[in-house]
């Protein structure tokens, strides 16, 4: 029986890894799974994060104008993305990677440029796409004058690697059609979620910490809470969740429910919006939660809510729903049809009275929702484990290696 190859994997990662949101929960249990497969992994990142354990990291050099956390698009991006580069070709040239696996547009072509200079073959972990990411942070607008050569450059981007592994089937069908990729280099490896660390309220007794973090938190007992837990920002759609928030509470006298928006950066601007609607004494905003306390943080939760609107990226913070058994009401979008089913409850993009409607259905139906809790806790278990995604990832390495040592 031949030996299963083992590979020095280098991921660049042009983002202040490790934050507590979305693309770097992937990035991270990408790596652990790796490891644990017997893998050795270096992450080339910018100088601001944390540092999560049994982890190699490699930094850029600390700017004094850095922020704590680098999320979206900004010129600031540009000059650490450059300080990155040199960072990665000296882990180029000294981890000597049988692979580059890089996150993020930015990540794709620092990996080529970089990787070239050893032949490395390069894997890109496509995460949405870069023109709808930066006019989603109003980098860039759909009418200006830089929208098209920023197009031409993420379409010449995403040819240049081996290939592209992506979260969705939506994103792969997105390559093919708007960026023309060829469908043999783009591989399906959807977001996972560790089940055995986000697991429902009947499977443990967290009833205990559930009273003990409401009464931290000012909730009242009695209320049924819905929980959101992510970025903090407009392309999120948190302004049109508090919109809902504001039919169900203030227009429909729903005195019986309450919001927990958790996460960050904006989460002192998102309080002052509530604030204004009324809404100070129905929601609770949490700042950012690190991820180990994720799921006890989740565990408050009747129901969960995901009011994205963007219909390129991933939607990670479905499955940590999914995995806690929270009855889950989106945006009817793609990714979230993909990742939901036939178990969750769906809104019309952008529309926060068919959200409202959609949240008080799912309230004042118990026993259903409770059917659609433990369906989609079971999708959770059955379909998204990481153990699978780190065996699939390591099969596109056996390929692209191949491809490289065949010329």
């Amino acid at each position: 029986m031949a030996r299963k190859r083992t590979y020095r994997i280098l991921k660049v990662v042009p983002t202040s890894f490790f934050a507590d949101y979305g693309c770097h929960v992937r990035i991270l249990e990408e790596a652990r799974i790796l490891q644990a497969l017997g893998h050795q992994v270096t992450i080339c990142t910018y100088n601001n994060g944390t540092d999560p354990d049994a982890l190699t990291i490699r930094r850029t050099m600390h700017l004094p104008f850095q922020k704590d956390v680098n999320i979206g698009s900004s010129w600031q991006k540009i000059v650490m993305d450059a300080l990155l580069f040199f960072t990665t070709l000296r882990a180029v040239w000294t981890v000597r990677p049988d692979v580059i696996h890089a996150h993020l547009h930015e990540g794709a072509l620092l990996g080529w440029a970089t990787g070239s200079t050893r032949r490395v073959p390069l894997v890109f972990d496509f995460q949405g796409s870069l023109v709808s990411e930066m006019v989603d942070h109003h980098f860039l607008r759909r009418d200006g004058a830089f929208f098209g050569p920023v197009q031409r450059l993420e379409r010449w981007i995403d040819g240049l690697p081996r290939a592209i592994i992506t979260s969705t089937q939506h994103a792969a069908d997105l390559l093919v059609r708007e960026f023309a990729c060829p469908n043999e280099r783009i591989h399906v490896i959807q977001d996972r979620v560790n089940a055995n660390t986000f697991r429902p309220r009947w499977q443990t007794d967290q009833q205990a910490n559930v009273e003990t973090l409401k009464a931290e938190l000012g909730i009242p007992r009695d209320r049924q809470v819905i929980v959101y837990l992510g970025l903090l920002a407009e392309y999120q759609g948190i302004s049109l969740l508090l919109h809902a928030a504001h039919q169900l509470v203030v227009q429909q006298h729903r005195s019986d429910l309450h919001f927990v928006i958790m996460g960050y950066p904006a989460e002192d601007y998102y309080r002052r919006v509530a604030d204004q609607m009324g809404l100070t004494a129905y929601t609770t905003f949490t700042g950012r939660v690190p991820y180990p306390q994720a799921s006890r943080y989740l565990a408050l939760g009747d129901l969960a809510v995901s009011p994205k609107v963007s219909d390129t990226e991933g939607s990670g913070k479905l499955l940590n729903y999914m995995a806690m058994g929270l009855p889950t009401v989106a945006f009817d979008t793609p990714v979230s049809r993909e990742f939901l089913g036939e178990h969750g409850s769906y809104a019309e993009i952008g529309n926060p009275a068919a959200l409202a409607a959609a949240i008080a259905e799912v309230i004042d139906h118990a026993e259903a929702a409770q059917a659609q809790a433990h369906a989609l806790r079971e999708r959770a278990e059955r379909d998204y484990a990481w153990a699978e995604a780190g065996r699939q990832i390591v099969q596109v390495y056996d390929q692209v290696c191949a491809q490289a040592r065949a010329q």
